[in-house]
């Protein structure tokens, strides 16, 4: 495994060399649902996600709901904060609609009736955040269940970095972002 380094961001070089493209419809959201844990959350997200409940009363699954009554939407393991999950599956903020795991947060965001979108966890995924040597270290997270998504993003030629561009941007910054590029038009 090769990383490289921008700026004061560790890359893992199979994220630069990843193609890229979820077709939703043949996941059907499935990285709402899997895994043990929730979306991993930036602190900074939890009061925004707590108030966008009261919101999302009326799209979220009674399931959820009273998971959320009696749980709260976010928790804490292992020192770092998390989207809770009903019985360690599916994100609190799921909705389903048209047999897809769709998320309530983001619909809610798109039709103007919350400020902020989903958790930016969840707009980068597959990619990860760790941390390495006191740095942010970036990974991709190979899942079964994004086969499709890899032979989609391969056939289109669409890479994992343009795919997660405007969060990368987001995260850290227009400019980190075109040395990224410049980094990766360099090395091909």
């Amino acid at each position: 495994m090769s990383i490289v380094s921008i700026g004061e961001v560790l890359v893992d070089r199979a994220l630069l060399d990843a193609r890229f493209c979820c077709p939703l419809e043949s996941c059907r959201g499935a990285c709402c649902i899997e895994g043990e844990l929730g979306a991993p959350l930036h602190p900074r997200e939890q009061a925004p996600l707590e108030a966008a409940v009261e919101i999302l009363r009326d799209v979220l699954p009674e399931k959820q709901l009273r998971h959320i009554r009696r749980h709260g939407c976010t928790e804490l393991y292992q020192g770092s904060l998390y989207t809770r999950t009903v019985e360690g599956r599916e994100c609190v903020f799921v909705e389903h609609r048209d047999g897809m795991a769709l998320c309530a947060v983001e619909n809610a965001w798109r039709e103007g009736l919350l400020p902020g979108n989903k958790p930016l966890s969840c707009r980068l995924f597959p990619v990860r955040v760790r941390k390495k040597f006191g740095l942010d270290y970036l990974v991709y997270e190979q899942h079964p269940m994004c086969r499709d998504a890899r032979q989609r993003g391969a056939e289109m030629n669409v890479p994992l970095i343009d795919y997660v561009g405007a969060s990368l941007v987001e995260l850290y910054g227009d400019e980190w972002y075109r040395s990224l590029k410049t980094f990766v038009d360099s090395s091909i």
